[in-house]
């Protein structure tokens, strides 16, 4: 199927086109009612899994429909891309299922483990600058050299389109949602979702949720124009993205009824909470949505938070488990002097054993005083329960005279 990219593609019978393409490489993501999230907010909160995707993200739909779009000739000269992971192993699945050549440019600091499947898929991987512009720019030089067909990873109509189908299987398994929240980085799954859920019901709300050290689509609303961040930070790496696309902007001014940001820290905590409460690994970029409904007023509301992706490497992973555990006082290290005697270290695990607290580690630091006879400096780290148990296991031992002091937790 050959589609003039001329045309407006953001119509509903494109994505009755798209829903019927992308069926062929799509795994069924059911809303999974959320209990936790749901009490939490005293909405009725159901999640859309696109973690559980075969490429572990929702992008193999837009890169599907888009390639699907392109004639033979287009696909013959190789394909290219610039992705920070998960649009890389889309089109490298896509690009599989057509018999087509794929070069995936990614950031160098794009996680192992997106690296490694994207070149399962049989893609000619090459890793260039920090950020996904910088890899984009790259990749657009290349596809200049060697004639490749480029494939964008969000500013490209058919792409959103592909992308776009999420929201017709969400109308399909309840119809009257009130308010859908979608992760942005570039913005082509907030375009097409918003731009179909307006299509279905001009009133639902569709709320776009970007990382507060990568707000562009926040900042070129505001600005009323495509607006270029000077720098992003953040760990939600699957949603750093500097520029918002120019060619999308103008369906997601008319569409996208509010932007709100998530700080890292919160990332953090919702990482945790999936995985306690639903027991499902969702990188960083896909918990935007669910760590935004802290901050809505969405009480009796049907809500649809769409996790975009789960492609994480078990080191990030690691490191926001052990951060989550130290935000939550699940894990702390408290600072104790004592005279540098027989006895005082089984003192001090005693009261933490009767207090219920379990040491991990231990550092002993016998030179924070001159007189090491008055006073050694013992470092304790050790699980609690949380706040509460941490508070009492620090009056303990404050009123056992140890004077505790909390002091940064190194893992």
């Amino acid at each position: 199927m050959t589609i003039d990219m001329n045309m407006n593609m953001l119509e509903l019978k494109n994505f009755e086109e798209a829903s019927e393409a992308v069926s062929k490489v799509t795994q069924e993501t059911k809303l999974i009612y959320s209990d936790f999230y749901s009490n939490l907010t005293g909405a009725k909160v159901y999640l859309k899994p696109e973690n559980m995707q075969f490429t572990g993200a929702y992008k193999v739909r837009g890169a599907y429909y888009k390639i699907s779009t392109l004639s033979e000739e287009e696909r013959a000269k190789g394909l290219i891309t610039a992705s920070a992971g998960n649009h890389a192993q889309g089109v490298a699945y896509a690009a599989r299922c057509f018999g087509a050549k794929a070069t995936i440019v990614m950031p160098t600091t794009t996680p192992l483990i997106k690296v490694n499947r994207t070149k399962s898929y049989g893609a000619d991987v090459v890793l260039f600058g920090d950020v996904y512009d910088e890899a984009c720019e790259h990749a657009y030089k290349l596809a200049e050299e060697h004639g490749y067909t480029f494939i964008h990873p969000f500013d490209d109509e058919a792409v959103a389109t592909g992308q776009g189908t999420i929201a017709m299987e969400i109308f399909k398994e309840l119809p009257l949602v009130d308010i859908i929240l979608v992760p942005v980085g570039g913005g082509g799954l907030a375009t097409g979702v918003s731009t179909l859920a307006k299509l279905l019901n001009p009133k639902i709300k569709v709320i776009g949720v970007e990382p507060a050290g990568a707000n562009c689509l926040q900042v070129s609303l505001k600005n009323g124009k495509v607006t270029t961040l000077d720098h992003v930070n953040t760990i939600a790496d699957g949603t750093a993205v500097k520029t918002p696309g120019s060619n999308i902007f103008p369906y997601l001014q008319k569409n996208i009824d509010d932007v709100i940001t998530v700080e890292d820290e919160d990332l953090v905590v919702a990482f945790l909470d999936m995985v306690e409460n639903h027991k499902m690994v969702v990188e960083n970029s896909g918990l935007l949505t669910v760590a935004a409904l802290k901050q809505l007023d969405i009480k009796d509301k049907k809500v649809v938070s769409i996790l975009s992706g789960g492609n994480m490497d078990v080191i990030t992973m690691s490191s926001v488990v052990q951060q989550g555990l130290i935000m939550r006082d699940r894990i702390f290290t408290v600072s104790v002097l004592l005279p540098d005697k027989p006895g005082m270290l089984s003192k001090v695990s005693s009261i933490i054993a009767e207090e219920n607290g379990n040491v991990i580690k231990l550092e002993h630091n016998q030179f924070v005083s001159i007189n090491r006879n008055a006073a050694v400096e013992l470092r304790i780290t050790l699980e609690a329960f949380g706040t509460e148990h941490k508070e009492k296991i620090m009056n303990r031992l404050d009123a056992e005279g140890y004077k505790p002091k909390v002091v940064r937790t190194n893992m």
